[in-house]
């Protein structure tokens, strides 16, 4: 049988990366077994709907990689793929449902259910539906659907025996059926219940692999029920493990825990963010910890993923950025750095003397825009105490001399380029028997006005260009000057 999996998101916002996970596992078991990956909407809680969110689940899955073989914009044999646009097929399999006994329809108010909830919770208990319309007449309720009165389709759950699947990672699971309740099948306004919408989405779209998060575990018993009410085969259950901020709190997008696009606007590379997601609740069985899609795909087993809830570890992910962004090229590191260098400023600057100065620095691409901002902007206040540095033994007095020497020379510079500034700067510390370092200082603090940067002297003259240069030299020789 060839496994056709599915990712099933709700659009009601953006994607969390716990929902990303789930749609990576997913999508590399379909194409590990050269499958079929499909893309479903889960819009039936229209309460929750959040305008846009659709196309951001399909933008965020192809920055991702996860491009999808059937779904809402590419079509395939099983749509529709959203599920508001496949309204009209769930209530024929819930009027079955109720043919066969094992579902029935239901008229108690909000209110109604209200009160009961609330006298079994205030003697200590845990409300579940009484079946309080399981035995009402047919006749009665035919009149009543008749004369247009509110009702729900609810899931009769057997009250004695048990309810049991196999999941491929937690084994054999099973529940009394008395524990169950009556969910609801179908609303008051017609709409499937998420529940019940993705038994008969999942069977009717040929799924033989589900894989979603671990909060369903509780559910599928109820689902099974369905499936043997139909007489239909079950899927291969997978339930994934939750992702946790730290050993004691979930990853919530309720508790403001980054999304996919919030890691992506905070400089991480989309394939690091998937990488590392692809370790978090899954081993691969050795020592490697950078995979492309195509080897994780090949390395991808359901044997690999864990039991235990695992821990989104930003420190490790921003490691692990860092070190994708190394093995970069030059050219694709310019391309991915340009946003950031244009806007520091500095997008007509030379991007090959960037590549060199700030790739090995780049641990996220907004870290650029930190490192560089000085090139177009300086704080022309600072201290002239920054000209003293202990390591290469200068002080104010002393740098006031050296740029009193050096800038008239480095103005009569016939070319200002990388190489000849290099060639001048150090031709002019060897004839003066100076070290380099006790040369570079008060160049690169006149230019820059900070101690730390990217790039030294040389570099960041190139960078700014000759009058520019000039400028801020002169600037800070006149400073020395009124010592």
């Amino acid at each position: 049988m060839k496994v056709r999996t599915r990712f099933a998101p709700s659009p009601t916002g953006f994607m969390h990366v716990g929902n990303l996970r789930t749609a990576l596992y997913a999508w590399l078991w379909a194409k590990k077994n050269d499958g079929v990956f499909m893309l479903r909407i889960e819009d039936t809680d229209q309460a929750r709907f959040v305008e846009g969110a659709e196309e951001k689940i399909y933008e965020t899955l192809r920055i991702a990689g996860l491009n999808w073989d059937e779904g809402p914009d590419v079509g395939g044999d099983f749509g529709p793929y959203v599920q508001s646009e496949r309204k009209d097929m769930y209530l024929p399999y819930a009027q079955k449902l109720v043919e066969m006994g094992k579902a029935y329809y239901c008229f108690c108010t909000k209110e109604e259910l209200d009160e009961r909830r609330a006298k079994v919770e205030a003697e200590g208990g845990t409300f579940k539906y009484d079946k309080h319309c399981l035995h009402l007449p047919k006749e009665e309720v035919e009149r009543r659907i008749a004369a247009g009165e509110p009702y729900v389709i609810r899931q009769n759950v057997p009250t004695e025996g048990k309810a049991d699947f196999d999941d491929a990672i937690f084994g054999h699971i099973e529940v009394d059926c008395s524990e169950l309740d009556d969910n609801v099948l179908i609303k008051a306004d017609g709409m499937p219940t998420y529940n019940f919408a993705n038994v008969i989405d999942d069977h009717t779209m040929g799924i033989t692999h589900v894989l979603r998060g671990m909060e369903y575990l509780s559910s599928t018993p109820k689902y099974n029920l369905l499936y043997e009410a139909f007489g239909w085969e079950k899927p291969t259950y997978v339930h994934l493990t939750t992702i946790m901020r730290d050993a004691t709190h979930k990853l919530s997008k309720r508790d403001g825990d980054a999304t996919f696009e919030d890691l992506v606007n905070a400089g991480y590379l989309p394939e690091a963010i998937i990488n590392y997601l692809a370790l978090v609740g899954w081993n691969p069985g050795d020592e490697r910890e950078f995979f492309t899609l195509d080897e994780l795909k090949e390395a991808f087993s359901l044997e690999g993923l864990s039991k235990s809830p695992a821990i989104f570890d930003h420190t490790k992910l921003r490691w692990m950025n860092a070190e994708y962004i190394r093995r970069l090229t030059p050219e694709e590191y310019i391309r991915r750095a340009e946003p950031y260098l244009e806007a520091a400023g500095c997008g007509s600057m030379d991007k090959a003397i960037f590549a060199r100065i700030l790739q090995p620095r780049t641990e996220v691409l907004t870290d650029i825009t930190g490192m560089v901002g000085f090139l177009a902007h300086m704080d022309e206040d600072y201290s002239i105490e920054l000209f003293t540095n202990k390591k290469s033994k200068t002080n104010p007095e002393i740098c006031r001399d050296i740029l009193a020497d050096v800038v008239p020379q480095l103005k009569a510079l016939p070319e200002w380029t990388e190489t000849a500034l290099h060639d001048f700067l150090m031709n002019y510390a060897a004839e003066k028997g100076m070290k380099n370092g006790t040369l570079l200082w008060p160049v690169r603090i006149a230019m820059s006005g900070q101690t730390v940067t990217p790039g030294g002297a040389i570099e960041i003259a190139a960078l700014l260009g000759r009058d520019e240069a000039l400028r801020r030299l002169e600037l800070g020789l006149s400073k020395l000057q009124n010592i």
